[in-house]
């Protein structure tokens, strides 16, 4: 991972309150440890926003509503589709908006990373087994390096979020995981570790053995640079 070729991908990273995800708090941290240090290292920053129109333009099909027919996620009369203030965007930054799940899907983001020469992704947000999951989905079906960091994504629930991230890790084949800490240490050229696939489909689990697959992952130093 070059530097030069690197870009920060953050997955709706919004104030939207109703999933109910109990980690933002260090998801937030995270991220924001991981902004500083990839500004510090001229490496872009791209923001994704979730945007649901309340007038219900664009909204997909079956999209959930309010009483009054307005979006219940992502509503843009409310303050819902703002990126946290703590780690809000500056001048310098990318901010894509999209109205489907993945962030490549009818956006400007693909076009973006190639103008900038990007080929390595360090991705992260929410939700893991949505609007995340599908963005990495497709990134790697464009080709790109893919670097997740799991301490900057969170779902609605522990299994939600363990299922997607073993599904990403048993198919997205160029897919390496790290946390925050060792992904800061990439960055700056200092030994780090990180997980990688040995094999395809390597974490086989059933509903007993999801957690010990998902600790595989996040346990960082199966390998290290």
């Amino acid at each position: 991972m070059q530097k030069s070729q690197t870009a920060l991908v953050l997955i709706d990273l919004q104030k939207e309150s109703n999933f109910g995800l109990n980690n933002m708090n260090s998801v937030i941290q995270n991220s924001k440890q991981l902004i500083e240090t990839c500004k510090a290292s001229n490496i872009p920053v791209i923001y994704t926003r979730q945007i649901n129109r309340a007038d219900g333009i664009g909204l997909s099909i079956g999209e959930p509503l309010n009483n009054d027919g307005t979006p219940y996620f992502y509503n843009t009369n409310t303050d819902q589709v703002e990126i946290f203030n703590d780690i809000k965007p500056d001048s310098s930054d990318i901010i894509i908006d999209k109205y489907r799940w993945s962030a490549f899907h009818e956006t400007s983001l693909d076009l973006i990373l190639r103008n900038l020469g990007v080929t390595d992704l360090m991705i992260g947000g929410v939700v893991t087994d949505g609007c995340l999951m599908t963005s990495v989905f497709d990134a790697y079906f464009r080709d790109y390096n893919i670097h997740l960091i799991h301490d900057i994504c969170d779902a609605s629930n522990e299994g939600a979020h363990m299922s997607a991230m073993v599904n990403m890790a048993n198919w997205v084949y160029n897919l390496k995981v790290y946390n925050t800490a060792n992904m800061v240490k990439k960055i700056k050229g200092d030994q780090h570790d990180y997980w990688k696939a040995d094999q395809v489909d390597s974490l086989q689990f059933t509903p007993e053995t999801l957690r010990e697959k998902y600790k595989k992952i996040v346990q960082q130093g199966k390998e290290v640079l």
